[in-house]
């Protein structure tokens, strides 16, 4: 009886615990989301900090590491842009290649299924899209949720100076909270997170290069308007776990199928695509990436599912890195050792 009644406490305990953990992430993804985004940034660039260290003052070299990383994301900010509006500029050529399209396809459906016209969108549904009806309400909160995220946006990059400047004084501050002895471990721990976070996202900028060449190949033959910038954009949207690839996939058909209509096109992007996807799995994420987190597939689709789930593709983005962290965390504390063997990719001694 008292066995069970341990049991039922405990069961209790967890998901109470489990609860207030998930409650307490949605409600502070404001505050946690953008520190941790700038954890992993200044991880990423803290090797090039060092480096400027040995000829500028910590605060300078620190600063410049910053103004690299904004610059970079300024930049990858004006490719969107650029590409949004090449595709409002695209978009009456788009809206009169696919109405036909479109009313061939309802055609073949309302006489090949169970549906009817009135159960499928009115061919005005498409011309709708872009109308002048709502644009001051689309542009009033456009705005506001713009100054939002500038907001934000603009914070990330002070947390990423202050982790450089003062990093030092953090983990003077994760020594203190733990007794000499465990000194070693616990500077294991800070220098094996980092190199795992650097490694990953090293390995995945190489990886987005050579996907961006092999996009380029693919979608240059194929006939795809701003290829270039298309396979660019597509393979970094790859920093994105599983649904990058979509959104890439999707981009390159706008740019490539809706604008020219030629079932070419279509052919040669689905191939491109299929191709790039089997070069990624099987030859550049083993090879180039590889097991730089060690963390099992399975905890992965997880925690990308977990991430999306609490903070949307931030969140996304950051599962595997912070899930590569607490594997760690867990490997190197004797009583969360278990979930440590649990997480990673490490075979059983059994």
């Amino acid at each position: 009886m008292e066995g069970s009644k341990r049991i039922l406490l405990y069961s209790a305990s967890i998901i109470t615990g489990i609860f207030f953990l998930v409650w307490g992430l949605l409600e502070a993804k404001s505050v946690l989301a953008p520190l941790i985004t700038a954890i992993i940034l200044a991880l990423v660039i803290l090797p090039m900090a060092k480096w400027m260290e040995k000829s500028l003052k910590r605060g300078f070299s620190s600063l410049l590491s910053t103004f690299i990383l904004l610059f970079i994301s300024l930049g990858f900010a004006a490719l969107l842009s650029y590409q949004a509006k090449v595709f409002v500029d695209s978009w009456p050529d788009i809206k009169e290649t696919m109405e036909p399209k479109i009313e061939q396809l309802k055609t073949f459906v309302t006489g090949n299924t169970f549906l009817t016209e009135s159960d499928l969108p009115t061919s005005g549904s498409l011309s709708s899209v872009g109308g002048e009806s709502g644009e001051g309400t689309i542009i009033i909160s456009m705005f506001g949720r713009g100054t939002g995220y500038m907001g934000t946006y603009l914070l990330t990059f002070i947390y990423v100076f202050f982790i450089l400047n003062y990093r030092h004084r953090f983990r003077s501050f994760l020594l203190r909270l733990f007794s000499d002895e465990k000194g070693d471990d616990v500077n294991q721990i800070v220098e094996e997170s980092a190199n795992v976070v650097q490694q990953y996202l090293v390995g995945k900028l190489i990886l987005i290069g050579l996907l961006a060449i092999t996009y380029s190949i693919g979608l240059g033959i194929t006939g795809v308007s701003n290829f270039i910038l298309v396979s660019i954009i597509a393979a970094l949207f790859t920093l994105i776990p599983y649904l990058g690839n979509i959104i890439g996939f999707v981009l390159a058909l706008v740019f490539g199928y809706l604008t020219s209509g030629e079932i070419g096109v279509l052919i040669g992007i689905v191939i491109t695509f299929t191709v790039a996807q089997f070069f990624e799995s099987y030859v550049l994420q083993p090879f180039v990436v590889g097991q730089k987190v060690d963390v099992h597939p399975f905890f992965v689709i997880l925690a990308v599912i977990v991430g999306n789930a609490l903070w949307g593709i931030i969140g996304m983005i950051l599962a595997i890195p912070v899930l590569g962290i607490i594997t760690i965390v867990f490997l190197h504390v004797p009583t969360l050792e278990p979930f440590g063997f649990l997480f990673s990719d490490k075979e059983s001694d059994s």
